[in-house]
């Protein structure tokens, strides 16, 4: 696993990163993220069920996998271990073939006894430019 990117002594307010959060997002992936959670909800794995007797346009990703894969995005910049919070809002499907960006943001540092805390705000779009997760973290940074 490559190093964190963000280093608190590399690092300043107003810091952004963009990310690809995930490429072409597979109904293979959708199905595999319903057995790992056991989240069967047929809206996420029924094709029929979600356009015939829902009337979505297709199966769509559970709001959990987004936030996920965000999360494994971040992680990338502040590295395995460190976030000591993390939340979100879904703010729209993500769909079959979707291609999703994050922007993370570091919004303040502070200092505390352990090293320095990053707050990042995070805005994850789809390939449209279509906002689905926003939320926020906040991240213990290495020296």
């Amino acid at each position: 696993m490559a190093a964190p990117t963000w280093r608190a002594a590399q690092i300043s307010v107003g810091e952004r990163a963009e990310l690809t959060v995930v490429e072409n997002l597979t109904r293979t992936r959708i199905v595999q993220y319903a057995g790992a959670s056991g989240d069967y909800n047929p809206i996420h794995t029924d094709e029929r069920f979600a356009t015939e007797a829902v009337g979505y346009p297709s199966v769509f990703a559970h709001g959990m996998l987004t936030m996920g894969l965000t999360g494994t995005a971040l992680t990338s910049l502040v590295g395995i271990g460190r976030l000591t919070e993390f939340g979100s809002r879904f703010a729209a499907q993500v769909w079959p073939g979707d291609t999703l960006t994050g922007v993370f943001e570091v919004t303040e540092l502070t200092a505390d006894g352990d090293g320095q805390l990053a707050q990042i705000e995070i805005t994850v779009t789809n390939q449209d430019g279509r906002k689905v997760l926003t939320g926020s973290a906040t991240a213990r940074l290495d020296d």
